[in-house]
This record gives structure tokens, C-alpha cells and sequence, in this order.
């Protein structure tokens, strides 16, 4: 462990997720907000990238639940950044509106971890680890109407639970529902639970190596790098909710300077 007993290679990972969305985030401003023609971004790589960044993150969060005292606290302050993107969008960039978003996803699972843990503690994590994996791969493409993964269709889903508001919490959307950023209960909950399990796996001997502190590097660009990876990575709920604002306003000003005679 490192800093206020956070393990550093885990705010690493999650400091270069956190790059790689900013990023990614800056490509779909200047397509959809600048009408930039970015033709490689509406291809299957892209979507590889946005899934990646995706993944990890619920793995990760799913990974770090069992750490920390303050767990309630937590999954309501993550649950209010979730709202407050809600609210700021709907009334600033209705077009544009983030509902059920990401951030309200982890607080939700975050929620139901803190009443459920003691309960999940008596699964078996390998067969928890299974079942999570399976009931994911089954109900990915739940949004879409169907049992199946990323196209595999495997049963068609009535189209009777596709309704209001509610089902789209769920993961049955109604086809007026839209968000620009959108995670569902299902399938989402299960990645959590898979990184939960994951976690438990890792433990069941101790601490295990890779997660273990190593020698710090005298070098000062080594050393840099280690710490400007590891510092967003304890800042990620601060620099989601900034990050966007942030963006924008750096690609507006770029805009203008470029259209500048």
C-alpha cells in the first residue's frame, strides 16, 4: 500500500483509464459537439477503445469495493456526481442529456454492495467469479432486445418489459429513451460483481504480490511518471464530473484560435 493505505498500482490503472477516456471523450466532443469528420471513429476500433475504457473501470470499482470503511459514503457521493451530470445536461445540453450514466451505475452497485456484501461473502468466488462472467456474456445486448453478446442474438426479449423510465434503469429501454451515455443495471452489475469476485480471488492468500509496494525508483522521470499516474487515479469521482467542462472549453478555444484569421 501507498498513499492513506490505497494500493499505488490499482490508482495507476485507473489513472491511465482515466487518460485513455479523456481522450476518447475529446475525439466524440469534436465529432458530435464541433462536427469534425473523423471517420475512424465510428469504426469497430473505436468501439473496442470505448468498451476498454469501460470495462475497466467497472472492473476496477467492482475489484476495489471490498477496500474502505466509509462504504455508504462513498456509494452516495458517487451517486450524487451521477445526478448532478444528469441534472447539469438535461438543463444545459437537453440534446446532449446523460441519463443513467456511468457514475449513477457505480453508486447504485455501490449501494447494493453495502446491503448485500455479508451475503455475497458466503458465494464461493470462483463460482461467483463463473456465474457473473456467464450472466454477463448472456445479458449484454439486454438494451438492444436480446439475450446475447456484443450481436450473438440468442433469445428475443418481449417486448412488453421495454416501457418507461424504470425498465431503462433495468435495462429495458423504451424507444423514446436516449442518453449520450447510458449503463443499465443489467448488464452492467454483473461486470461489477465479476471484479468483486475477482478480488476475493486475489485475497484468499494474502496480499498478493503484484499488488505488493516494490522499491520506489530514485529516477526523477520514472518516479514522475509512477506519481502523475497514480494522483488522477485517487482523484477519478473529482475529474470525471470536471473533465468534460475541461474539455470543451480547451477544443472551443483551439476552434476559435484556428479559425482566427
Amino acid at each position: 500500500m501507498d498513499v492513506r493505505g490505497r494500493y499505488r498500482i490499482l490508482d495507476q490503472l485507473r489513472g491511465v483509464t482515466l487518460l485513455s477516456m479523456f481522450l476518447y471523450h475529446a475525439a466524440w466532443d469534436l465529432v458530435y459537439l464541433f462536427g469534425r469528420e473523423l471517420p475512424w471513429y465510428h469504426g469497430r476500433w473505436a468501439y473496442a477503445w470505448q468498451q476498454s475504457i469501460c470495462w475497466t473501470f467497472l472492473l476496477l470499482s467492482g475489484f476495489c469495493q471490498p477496500f474502505g470503511k466509509r462504504k455508504l459514503r462513498r456509494a452516495v457521493l458517487v451517486s450524487g456526481g451521477g445526478a448532478l451530470v444528469t441534472a447539469v445536461t438535461l438543463l444545459f445540453l437537453p440534446e446532449n442529456r446523460v441519463v443513467f450514466g456511468v457514475l449513477t451505475l457505480l453508486g447504485v452497485c455501490m449501494l447494493l454492495w453495502a446491503g448485500l456484501e455479508k451475503a455475497l461473502a458466503g458465494i464461493d468466488p470462483a463460482a461467483g467469479l463463473a456465474g457473473s462472467a456467464l450472466l454477463f456474456f448472456l445479458t449484454r445486448d439486454v438494451n438492444g432486445g436480446w439475450l446475447g453478446f456484443e450481436g450473438l442474438r440468442l433469445v428475443r426479449l418481449p417486448q412488453r418489459w421495454y416501457a418507461n423510465l424504470f425498465t431503462a434503469w433495468l435495462g429495458f429501454p423504451a424507444a423514446d429513451f436516449y442518453s449520450v451515455d447510458y449503463f443499465s443495471l443489467f448488464p452492467w452489475v454483473f461486470l461489477f460483481a465479476a471484479g468483486y469476485f475477482l478480488n476475493r480471488i486475489a485475497f484468499q492468500g494474502g496480499t498478493p504480490g503484484w499488488l505488493k509496494p516494490g522499491k520506489r525508483s530514485r529516477e526523477g522521470v520514472v518516479r514522475g511518471i509512477s506519481e502523475g499516474l497514480s494522483w488522477p487515479g485517487r482523484h477519478s469521482l473529482l475529474l470525471y464530473l470536471l473533465h468534460q467542462p475541461v474539455i470543451y472549453g480547451l477544443l472551443w478555444a483551439a476552434d476559435r484560435l484556428l479559425r482566427t484569421p
